[in-house]
Formats: structure tokens, C-alpha cells, sequence
């Protein structure tokens, strides 16, 4: 069997599906991994690096995919007319594709892959269950998020985040809010605090409150409704109803006023981002204070952020960076590896190396979205 890992086409993304410590341990499971030469470039990962660690390096993005059994990428492949390259055409009909392939919001890309014949795996959908913590993408990308995220916020914000004592004086220490305690709030929230800030944070999910008095921040609760459990059975918050979000949105307009430093994480699958910062939470903000919005691509949690950009707006910076994992892609994508070596792992027979997937298992029937094999 043939993993075929290729340079990822999208703008802006440095990641790559494989490490040099992952292509050992795909080799090790008895798999020929074929690597596109500068498929790691921007993860600063070599082709020295890869050919080391055990595979072939081949000169061209065709040359891999034609051959590869298996083919792990980090997002879903071109189409045509999205680039350069039909990345899904270059794949043989029969292969299985593993990445993060955005069906939710890209459904019209499951019935290319059905047309081409090939076993579309969308690692985003794995559910959340024990056996399947050393798969996670979605943990493993968010939380180095969510630590990029509080680097980014405190470059643009002209004070220091430590309460600082010197002759000259006490210099106060930042006051940092949080919306949304999953992995990456949760990432952010201990960052802050590493670096000295006060942190506040909010979730819907009353169940994330000792999470976050354990890392040092206070929590700040809203009643949920009554008889409404505010997290899905996959531990995703839910949407709430209008009231809650009245009062919710009283809540996080009082704590914003005093604050210094506003990470934004909330996400709701398959929907767009809940807005919680409005444009009359950022006209309180004291002049200089920072949002950093990580919902930016999905409709963004604040009003004001823009997409791929850093604006300023009545006297608030604010941040709309896409794609945070990537801005520290050597980390990300040797995490991201991990993952994708032990979900593989699943699909492949120990003794004979050969493919065997159990479509009982509940990870596969849970993240598979087109199916060639019996």
C-alpha cells in the first residue's frame, strides 16, 4: 500500500499531512510513503528530511497522486477551476482520501468524490469519543490556534500583558476576555495567563467552568434556559435561544468594557459563527484594545472583523487572520501528522499491511462521506 502526501495548493497554507517522524511510523505500519519533492517547504520540513526518514521523494504532485493507494492531505484537494491543478483528478479511481475536507460547508465537493470513485474520509467529522483523542484533528489544530492567537493579539496591543513593578512605577497587568472555552479558548486562556494577564472567559457550556477556573481565569456564567442542555452530545456548544442571547450578549458587553485584550472562538458546526461582539461592545472598548476574531471564516463572532485582514476601528484593533495553524505550520503539521498516522492506522491490516476497514467501526462510519469499497 502507497501514502501519497503532496503540497498543500491553497493560499496561505504551510501545512503538510506529513512529518519526518510520522513517514517513520507510516512505514513501520509495513505502508511505501510517497512524498511530492517541497511538499514540506513551508513547515520547514526537507526533502533530506523525508528521504531519511524512509520515503520517496518524486519530482511532481502527479507522479504521487497518480500511484498513491491512500492519499492524506490537510484540506480537501482543487477542483477544477479553483487552481492550477485538479488535484482530484490526478487521484486513481479507487483510492481513499483522508483530510480536512470541509463537507459542511463544501457539500457540493461529495459528489465529485463519488464521481471520481474515490473513499472520501473527512477527518473533521471523527467524533469525540476516547479511542479517538489521538485523531483529533480539530483538538490538535485548535489548540495551537488558540495559542497563536494570544501571540498575534498581544503584538498589535502597544502595553505588556504582566503586572510589571519598577522605579518608575507599577505597570497594571493587561485584562484578557476569552468568548468560548473548547480547545482553543481553553489554549488561549492558559497562554494569557503564562504571560502574566488577568483572564476572563466565557462559554454557554456551564460544564466548562471548573476547566476554566483550573487554569486561573474566572468564569463568567449566564443562566442557561431552562430544561436546555447547551451542549450537543459530540461536546460542541449549542445554539441558544433569543433570550439567553440577550442576556448573554449583556453579559460579555459589560465584561468587554473592561478589558484589555478580546479573543473570539465560538463555533457552531455547520452554521455560522454566533455573533457576540457588536459594533456598540466595540465603541466601549478603551482605544487601543484588541480583537482577535479566530471565527473570521465562518461569519466571524464579531461584527467588525474582516476577513484576512487587520483593521482599525474606533480606536480597537481588530484582528481577522485565517487559518492561525498555519502561521505556525512546523508544529501544527507534525501534530496534524500524528493524527493522520493513527487513522490510518484503522485502516490497515497488521499482520498482512494490507487495507481492511471495518465499516462497523464508529470512527469510520462517522467520518467516511463516499464509499467505493464492499
Amino acid at each position: 500500500m502507497k501514502v501519497g502526501i503532496v503540497g498543500e495548493r491553497r493560499p496561505g497554507e504551510f501545512r503538510v499531512a506529513a512529518s519526518p517522524d510520522s513517514v517513520k511510523k507510516l512505514t513501520g505500519l509495513g505502508l511505501e510513503v510517497l512524498i511530492e519533492a517541497g511538499a514540506g517547504t513551508g513547515a520547514r520540513m526537507t526533502d533530506a528530511q523525508y528521504a531519511e526518514a524512509g520515503a520517496a521523494v518524486l519530482d511532481t504532485e502527479s507522479a504521487v497522486l497518480e500511484a498513491a493507494d491512500i492519499v492524506a492531505k490537510v484540506r480537501r484537494p482543487m477542483l477544477a477551476g479553483e487552481g492550477a491543478v485538479d488535484e482530484l483528478a490526478l487521484m486513481r479511481q479507487g483510492a481513499i482520501l483522508i483530510g480536512l475536507l470541509n463537507p459542511l460547508e463544501q457539500p457540493h465537493q461529495i459528489s465529485a468524490y463519488q464521481a471520481k470513485g474515490v473513499t472520501a474520509f473527512a477527518l473533521e467529522l471523527i467524533p469525540r469519543i476516547t479511542r479517538a483523542q489521538a485523531m483529533d484533528v480539530l483538538s490538535s489544530q485548535a489548540g495551537v490556534a488558540g495559542y497563536k492567537a494570544v501571540i498575534e493579539a498581544t503584538a498589535h496591543f502597544r502595553k505588556i500583558m504582566p503586572m510589571m513593578m519598577t522605579a518608575a512605577g507599577t505597570v497594571a497587568p493587561a485584562r484578557v476576555l476569552v468568548l468560548g472555552a473548547g480547545v482553543a479558548g481553553l489554549q488561549a486562556i492558559a497562554t494569557s495567563r503564562r504571560m502574566g494577564a488577568i483572564v476572563s472567559a466565557f462559554d454557554v457550556r456551564p460544564v466548562v467552568k471548573e476547566e476554566v477556573e483550573s487554569l486561573g481565569a474566572k468564569f463568567i456564567e449566564v443562566a442557561a434556559d431552562a430544561g436546555v442542555e447547551a451542549q450537543t452530545a459530540g461536546g460542541y456548544a449549542r445554539e441558544m435561544s433569543e433570550d439567553y442571547k440577550r442576556r448573554q450578549s449583556e453579559a460579555i458587553h459589560d465584561a468587554i468594557r473592561k478589558s484589555d485584550i478580546v479573543i473570539t472562538t465560538a463555533l457552531i458546526p455547520g452554521k455560522p459563527a454566533p455573533r457576540l461582539v457588536t459594533e456598540a461592545m466595540i465603541r466601549d472598548m478603551k482605544p487601543g484594545s484588541v480583537v482577535l476574531d479566530m471565527a473570521v471564516e465562518s461569519g466571524g463572532n464579531c461584527a467588525l472583523s474582516e476577513a484576512g485582514k487587520v483593521v482599525e476601528k474606533n480606536g480597537v484593533t481588530l484582528i481577522g487572520h485565517i487559518n492561525l495553524p498555519a502561521m505556525v505550520a512546523t508544529d501544527a503539521s507534525a501534530l496534524y501528522a500524528r493524527n493522520v498516522v493513527n487513522f490510518v492506522a484503522l485502516l490497515i491490516d497488521k499482520k498482512t499491511h494490507a487495507l481492511a476497514i471495518d465499516w462497523n467501526d464508529d470512527i469510520l462510519k462517522a467520518s467516511c462521506l463516499t464509499r467505493t469499497s464492499p
